[in-house]
């Protein structure tokens, strides 16, 4: 098993003890493994519920699409900005306990859009929901790369979808608790990060643990080396960026306005459309879970390519399609967009050895930040044009994807794997 010793997270090694049994040592990475995927899950059923409840809130206080668009970007702007910078901290000064933190900021904010009752109160919600995800996501996958011992697309993946299952949830909670309760019951959903933070208190002293254990070995730090000079390796970034851009601009148009789109093109009842939403979030996540393992043996650019050309035939098709072939057609480009993420951030992680906080965090940040502009932009234009006008335009993003064609195979005989 290879581990890149340039990694500031040599705690991750899975051997603490020479006398410790290969199979207890594997458990325990698996079960830490899970459990942060757990939290992940916790912590992005919350997220979810937020564009899930859109309706209520639309309804509730009169809103169009665009001020729609605004809560989006009030969310996703705190959930992004700050992740660059908390990740860059954490790699100079690991904080084992950080994601528990970040859950407290979450829970409050769950609480104050619970009992907000003007649209400023929910903007300011939802920023703070977002500053709980902006110091949760680069420390807990940074915690998952350790638990996953060199196998680094499986532990990105397995993080990922317990992040893409709750994101799954939040419409099955809106659909048959705050749709018949109302935007109180939303206080109810406190327990779930309230039980993440039990968790990552625990991880938080295994990751400490892992700590003192290397620091008692006397491991130290090797210098991080890339293998390309620092004007290609930002290119290389840019271009992945724009991969970023293209899924998740693509996929906030589905994952925000799909109820309002089938609502509106097929006459469905809000409580219908949710669950034509869980749908698409539920081949998100199986795409998300699918796609790490496949790049730890095939290659991350095989992967980011399978999901670039896969996805346009069927994002091209989705606006002319009925509903039986909508529904069809979002579950086939969900599982097949989501499959590339995972690769994106365990290819960038590669491409910058010993950063990998600071990349969990931009990475994680664009895709955050880069949803709530496309959110915002989106609603603007469907209150211009119409919604079904939104998804004949964005059904061209995909093309955007083509980029890849510049990725290197970093792969070959790639110093950091």
């Amino acid at each position: 098993m290879s581990v890149n010793a340039q990694d500031p997270n040599a705690p991750v090694l899975p051997s603490l003890t020479a006398a410790a049994p290969a199979a207890a040592v594997e458990r325990t990475a698996v079960g830490v493994l899970l459990a942060i995927s757990a939290a992940h899950l916790l912590n992005d059923a919350v997220q979810s519920l937020i564009p899930a409840i859109y309706p209520i809130l639309k309804s509730n206080y009169q809103l169009d699409f665009f001020q729609i668009g605004l809560i989006s970007l009030a969310f996703q702007l705190t959930a992004s900005l700050l992740q660059p910078f908390v990740g860059m901290f954490t790699d100079k000064y690991p904080q084992p306990y950080s994601t528990a933190v970040g859950m407290a900021f979450t829970l409050t904010g769950l609480v104050w859009l619970a009992f907000a009752h003007s649209y400023l109160a929910l903007i300011a919600a939802v920023a703070v929901i977002g500053i709980g995800s902006s110091v949760f996501h680069p420390d807990s996958a940074r915690m998952a790369r350790t638990a996953g011992a060199g196998r680094h697309g499986l532990a990105q993946s397995v993080f990922q979808v317990g992040g893409n299952v709750g994101q799954a949830l939040g419409p099955l909670l809106a659909a048959f608790i705050v749709l018949p309760l109302g935007q109180d019951s939303i206080a109810w959903m406190a327990l779930l990060p309230l039980a993440a933070m039990v968790i990552l208190a625990r991880i938080g002293a295994w990751y400490a643990a892992k700590r003192r254990a290397l620091a008692a070995k006397g491991g130290a730090k090797a210098v991080a080396k890339m293998l390309y000079s620092s004007t290609k390796v930002r290119w290389i970034i840019f271009v992945l960026a724009l991969l970023v851009f293209s899924k998740f601009v693509y996929s906030v148009s589905l994952g925000n306005y799909l109820t309002f789109y089938l609502m509106d093109k097929f006459a469905l009842p809000v409580q219908d459309a949710q669950l034509y939403l869980f749908l698409f979030l539920g081949a998100n996540a199986a795409g998300g879970l699918l796609g790490g393992p496949a790049g730890d043996r095939f290659g991350r650019r095989v992967v980011i390519w399978f999901s670039v050309l896969g996805a346009i035939p069927f994002a091209l098709l989705l606006p002319y399609a009925d509903l039986f072939w909508t529904a069809t057609l979002m579950v086939i480009i969900a599982l097949i967009i989501s499959s590339s993420f995972t690769s994106i951030v365990v290819y960038a992680q590669e491409l910058v050895p010993g950063r990998v906080g600071a990349i969990n965090g931009l990475f994680f940040g664009l895709s955050f930040g880069l949803s709530g502009i496309g959110a915002a932009a989106l609603g603007w234009l469907a209150d211009e044009t119409s919604i079904r006008f939104v998804y004949q335009a964005v059904a061209f993003l995909p093309l955007l994807g083509l980029v890849c064609v510049l990725l290197p195979n970093i792969e070959r005989g790639y110093p950091a794997r």
